[in-house]
């Protein structure tokens, strides 16, 4: 006997292309009213649907993808953090404080 049973259902679309999330689905992936979800494609043009709050950001997935192209395409330009910059960078934000859920102000975005 599988294990790993596949959670299979159905919904329709409407003449607007719309559809319900069946309440089973939402349960697994715990959405509520006015979450998002993002929609994944592979390939092979299956698609997977998860909540938008446990997608990962594809900006960073790229920016990642990038990085570690150049790295694996240039390991020579990899050096050791020295103690010398840490300081520096320290001094450069010391007494400075974020709030990373703060609003943005209008100059700012």
């Amino acid at each position: 006997m599988n294990m790993l049973a596949q959670q299979q259902d159905l919904s329709t679309l409407t003449d607007r292309y719309q559809t319900t999330v069946p309440s089973s689905i939402r349960k697994v992936l715990k959405l509520q009213k006015r979450d998002k979800i993002c929609y994944n494609v592979e390939p092979g043009g299956r698609v997977y649907i998860e909540s938008a709050q446990d997608a990962p950001d594809p900006a960073l997935g790229a920016f990642l993808d990038l990085l570690e192209a150049d790295v694996t395409a240039n390991p020579q330009r990899l050096s050791a953090f020295d103690g010398a910059l840490h300081d520096r960078l320290s001094a450069l934000v010391s007494g400075v404080e974020v709030e990373l859920d703060a609003e943005l102000s209008p100059d700012d975005e």
